[in-house]
């Protein structure tokens, strides 16, 4: 998918990196896709599993998501070329690397999670910026 893809998921953090993005897209001629993932647990063999009541949660997020993108769009002073707004259940990074196939660029925030936090949990937008097949622009959170 054409464009620029932005991950949200209802932090500052992701606000900041939609703003970023939308303002982007209008300044390129080019559509919009905010995407945002319902978390999914990972089973036993690292896949994520699914529940009774992912869809809907799914979709509750994608209607977060479209509330943020019209307020954010409002204040942004013009339209991108399109705007989409997805929600899908799955692992974040890998749903943002997948959505980056073909897209001009990924659009993410970052938590300032560092050093041995990171280790630990892992990141992310480490994850995209390492495997996205586009280039990555993640913007810092705010100190």
């Amino acid at each position: 998918m054409p464009g620029i893809i932005v991950g949200v998921d209802g932090s500052a953090h992701s606000r900041k990196a939609l703003e970023l993005a939308a303002k982007e897209a209008v300044a390129h001629h080019t559509s919009l896709t905010v995407l945002t993932v319902h978390q999914a647990v990972r089973d036993v063999y690292g896949s994520p599993s699914h529940y009774a009541g992912d869809h809907e949660l799914t979709e509750k997020a994608r209607q977060a998501a479209q509330a943020e993108t019209d307020e954010v769009l409002a204040a942004v002073g013009g339209q991108p070329e399109s705007v989409t707004v997805k929600a899908v259940h799955g692992l974040p990074a890998d749903e943002l690397i997948k959505a980056a196939e073909g897209a001009d660029m990924v659009v993410m925030g970052s938590r300032g999670s560092g050093g041995f936090a990171r280790l630990l949990l892992g990141s992310t937008a480490t994850q995209v910026a390492h495997h996205a097949d586009c280039p990555v622009l993640i913007v810092p959170a705010a100190h």
